[in-house]
């Protein structure tokens, strides 16, 4: 199924990165998808248009900035 993974299949490999512990690579290679493939689902997650859960602010950073380069 090349390109043809469904919303579904993503979320849930996103998912397991985010909650599993385990490393990008041993989801991928799990998963019998490339790393890279793994790493642009991951990055749309930052993306506020799309259906795919954010991951959690686990560290309770600060994102807040007055301004460029103020933070």
């Amino acid at each position: 199924m090349a390109n043809g993974h469904s919303e579904e299949f993503k979320r849930d490999a996103v998912r397991i990165v985010l909650a599993s512990g385990l490393t990008r690579r041993q989801v991928a290679s799990d998963l019998g998808i490339g790393v890279s493939t793994l790493n642009s689902w991951i990055k749309a997650t930052t993306d506020s248009a799309h259906n795919l859960n954010v991951a959690p602010n686990l560290l309770d950073q600060n994102f807040s900035a007055t301004g460029p380069n103020q933070k």
